[in-house]
Order: C-alpha cells, then sequence, then structure tokens
C-alpha cells in the first residue's frame, strides 16, 4: 500500500512538472547532441580519408595535402553521407529525441493554458452573473457601499504610512492601483482622459496590454504588464473609483476596473 502511495505521488510531481522536466531534459540533449557530433567527426574524416586513399592512393596527399576541406569537398555529396552516416547514428538519436522533449513540452504548455483560459472564462462569466444578482437583490447602492469597504479593506492592509507612493507629475490626487497595490498621484479627469485613450486604441488594434494603460496613465510598467491586458470581445476598459481615507487620514481615490484584465497569450 506504501508502495501504490508513492507510486502514485511521484506520478502526480512528474505530471505536474512535465514541462519543466521535458525543457530540461531538452537542454541535456541539446548538450549531448553536440558532445556526440564533436565525437563522431574525428572518426568521418577518418572514414573519407581511408576511400580517398582507397581511390587515388598517395597521389591524395600531394593532390590535397593536409586540407581536410578540400578532402571532403573532393568526393560527391552522396558518397560523404553514404561513408560517415552510421558515425552520426548516436547523434541523430539524441537529436530526435530533443526535438520530441521541445515539442512535447510546447504542447503540454499550450494545453495547459487553454484550460486555463477556459477555467478563467467560467470563473469571469460565474463572477458576472453573481455581481448582476447580488445588484438585483440588494439594490445598486448597497452593492456600491460593500465595494467600498472592499476598497476600505485594501487600504488597511496597504498603508500609505509604509508604501512609496509614485509622482506621475499628472495631478496631486492621492491614488492607489488596485492591481498592483501601489500609491501614486494623478487626478480622476486624467485618468479618466487616459483610459479614453487606450479604449481608442483598443477599438483599432482589438487588444491593449496593461502596461500600456500604465504608460499612458504615468506609472511604472508591471512584470505581468505585457501579459495581461484586454481584449476589443470583452467590451471598452471602464474604471471604477472609491474614495477612501488611508492610514494617514489622507482622501485617496482607489481604482479598479469593472472588467479586469486577462491573459492575453
Amino acid at each position: 500500500m506504501q508502495v501504490r502511495e508513492i507510486a502514485k505521488n511521484l506520478g502526480g510531481v512528474i505530471s505536474k512538472n512535465s514541462p519543466t522536466i521535458l525543457t530540461g531534459a531538452a537542454v541535456t540533449g541539446l548538450i549531448t547532441t553536440v558532445i556526440f557530433a564533436v565525437r563522431a567527426t574525428p572518426k568521418a574524416l577518418s572514414l573519407i580519408d581511408e576511400e580517398l586513399y582507397a581511390r587515388k592512393g598517395d597521389e591524395m596527399y600531394g593532390e590535397y595535402g593536409s586540407d581536410i576541406g578540400e578532402r571532403i569537398c573532393s568526393l560527391p555529396a552522396k558518397d560523404v553521407v553514404r561513408i560517415t552516416w552510421k558515425c552520426y547514428i548516436p547523434t541523430a538519436g539524441v537529436a530526435a529525441t530533443t526535438v520530441m522533449c521541445i515539442i512535447g513540452a510546447n504542447h503540454i504548455s499550450l494545453r495547459r493554458n487553454a484550460a486555463l483560459a477556459s477555467v478563467y472564462s467560467l470563473t469571469e462569466t460565474a463572477f458576472k452573473e453573481y455581481q448582476a444578482k447580488v445588484v438585483e437583490t440588494v439594490g445598486k447602492n448597497k452593492e456600491l457601499k460593500v465595494r467600498d469597504e472592499i476598497a476600505a479593506d485594501l487600504l488597511k492592509a496597504n498603508p500609505q504610512s509604509s508604501s512609496e507612493v509614485i509622482i506621475t507629475g499628472k495631478g496631486e490626487t492621492l491614488c492607489f492601483d488596485r492591481l498592483c497595490g501601489r500609491y501614486f498621484e494623478s487626478d480622476i479627469e486624467y485618468i479618466r482622459r487616459a483610459i479614453n485613450e487606450i479604449n481608442h486604441t483598443l477599438m483599432n488594434d482589438m487588444f491593449v496590454t496593461l502596461n500600456e494603460l500604465y504608460y499612458e496613465i504615468g506609472l511604472p510598467p508591471n512584470d505581468l504588464g505585457d501579459e495581461l491586458g484586454w481584449h476589443i470581445d470583452n467590451g471598452l476598459i471602464e474604471p471604477a473609483f472609491s474614495t477612501q481615507l488611508t492610514d494617514k487620514g489622507v482622501p485617496c481615490l482607489v481604482l479598479y476596473f469593472e472588467v479586469y484584465p486577462r491573459n492575453l497569450r
């Protein structure tokens, strides 16, 4: 029973990390392919010399001297392949295995990304349905009150006193980026205008990245900002704001979105 449990757990670990394992195997295979090719080459050159000697005897040295390249080129390509192909069987085998590992890792990654996209889409749909039902049940005002309470909790979890405030030069109102949890100074009208510009780009290009939005607002890019963004199929970007007080008692505009960015890959 214990052996079966260990085997089951081991299989789970291998399955979970299979793209990483296959990528590591591909890197190892690439290095091994080069090593095998280097080792096989002297033997292949020796076979070519033997073939030339069999055809021309000692004359080959007077005609080609010590230039290996000239000796190889003196034989037709099909003869070179016929003479040396067996030397490179191990190299070809490792190279083929390496290619299979690369294809396998890519296939698993694509399949998992597709599954994650499906799960995200279902979750997003479920959240929208839940949000609509909440508004229908308790009313728009109470739903907004819940959002404000969530925004207040976010500021408590990210106190201004221990955070850096990014100066964008686009206004003096203290703002909080709910997506990345950072404070910055801006202006609500400037933010709205920036998002209108991004929505114009969204309609023309079909999608925009999160970093494009940050650039328009005047914020530094985010590590995942080129991976996440909005697609026109999900509609235009709609900002939402909640006004709260920080732990310093400073009014703060909490920025969030009706539709959050998703993975664009």
